[in-house]
């Protein structure tokens, strides 16, 4: 993938260890594959494809903003079937082939992360957070047994999975407020507020864990998700508690 502006922010860490995740700027414009994306816009950002007729994406339906006549619309089932459905997560996503253009948004303020994936490569990502992916990226996903009701936004019982074999892809995700990245060490542990989470590698181990607060007779249980490394963890800065009367 080649791009019109740098994406390798290393440089620009936390001394925590936290760093900018790769994110597209307001009118950047890269390849991936044979085709060319550009970013519009800063506060709620919109991703413009010239899709060649080798290329594909696919994305939940309601983040489409506009397309081109000619660009065919289909369907993948990903598996799941009622699971999904009463977990709150769709059990179609829509494709879209080349050639033409097409726009995707997530009606949200926030950034446009890019995370170019190279082959045998595994990405978990939160519900209802990634924008779009390449067709060569394979899509699955991961019930999250003891985290129902922790990972707010939804339900958090499943998480996205994509998952490269033979051939790079790209994969483009939607973080509210701000997007940073830790890379943790093989067995190095973080607490992440859940809402906070946004995407891991699949190497990256995570479960709930209950830190018990007291106030005077009354005991709080606080649920924090504990990541374990090795591999990148990435988290917003800002989440919605959908479903919630705040």
């Amino acid at each position: 993938m080649t791009c019109g502006a740098p994406l390798d922010v290393r440089d620009k860490v936390s001394d925590s260890g936290w760093r900018e995740a790769p994110r597209l700027r307001d009118m950047t414009e890269f390849r991936f594959s044979a085709s060319t994306c550009q970013v519009e816009g800063e506060l709620v950002p919109v991703a413009e494809l010239a899709l060649d007729p080798r290329d594909g994406v696919y994305f939940e339906h309601h983040v489409l903003l506009w397309k081109d006549e000619s660009v065919p619309l289909s369907s993948l089932n990903t598996g799941g079937g009622m699971r999904r459905t009463m977990g709150g997560m769709p059990h179609i996503v829509t494709v879209a082939n080349g050639p033409g253009r097409v726009a995707f948004s997530r009606d949200a303020p926030g950034e446009l992360v890019v995370l170019p994936l190279h082959p045998g490569m595994e990405l978990d990502v939160r519900e209802h957070a990634f924008l779009l992916a390449s067709h060569s990226i394979q899509y699955s996903f991961v019930q999250i047994k003891g985290l129902v009701n922790l990972l707010h936004g939804g339900t958090g019982m499943f998480m996205d999975r994509f998952v490269t074999a033979q051939y790079p892809g790209l994969l483009m995700l939607h973080g509210n407020g701000n997007v940073l990245e830790r890379t943790l060490k093989p067995g190095e542990k973080i607490l992440v507020e859940p809402g906070g989470f946004l995407y891991k590698d699949s190497s990256v181990n995570m479960q709930a864990v209950q830190m018990p607060l007291r106030t005077g007779m009354m005991r709080h249980g606080m649920y924090l998700a504990e990541m374990t490394g090795p591999g990148r963890v990435g988290i917003q800065s800002m989440y919605v508690h959908h479903g919630s009367s705040e």
